[in-house]
């Protein structure tokens, strides 16, 4: 498997563990981007998306791996830009910057927590 996309959580929002609670979904954007959105997302170090993230792609989040059901379409020119993109554990959605990924466990977030995203 080839790494496309591979960063690690700086900063959890208040906000951002209860969406994960209560909508099984978290944000992501890079450390420092939007200052006046960090309550709500999990904030990360840059990376730069090697390639675009597609379905059946393999995210990873600490040791748990999830599998990419669905990409919206403006999900990896967004990451790009800013490092932001919303994940959907086990739930759809709708928005066109939002990931859709199946696993058997919501994950634990903790600060250090490294995400990556890899190819077939």
């Amino acid at each position: 498997m080839s790494i496309k996309y591979e960063i690690s959580i700086t900063s959890i929002g208040k906000l951002a563990r209860k969406f994960l609670e209560t909508n099984n979904s978290v944000i992501l954007l890079d450390e420092g981007a939007h200052p006046n959105l960090a309550e709500m997302v999990l904030e990360h170090t840059p990376d730069e998306l090697a390639e675009d993230i597609v379905p059946g792609d393999t995210l990873s989040i600490g040791k748990q791996k999830y599998k990419v059901v669905r990409v919206g379409e403006n999900a990896n020119d967004t990451i790009r830009e800013s490092g932001h993109c919303t994940l959907l554990f086990n739930a759809k959605g709708s928005m066109p910057g939002q990931i859709e990924v199946e696993g058997t466990i919501i994950p634990s977030l903790s600060q250090g927590l490294k995400f990556s995203f890899a190819g077939k």
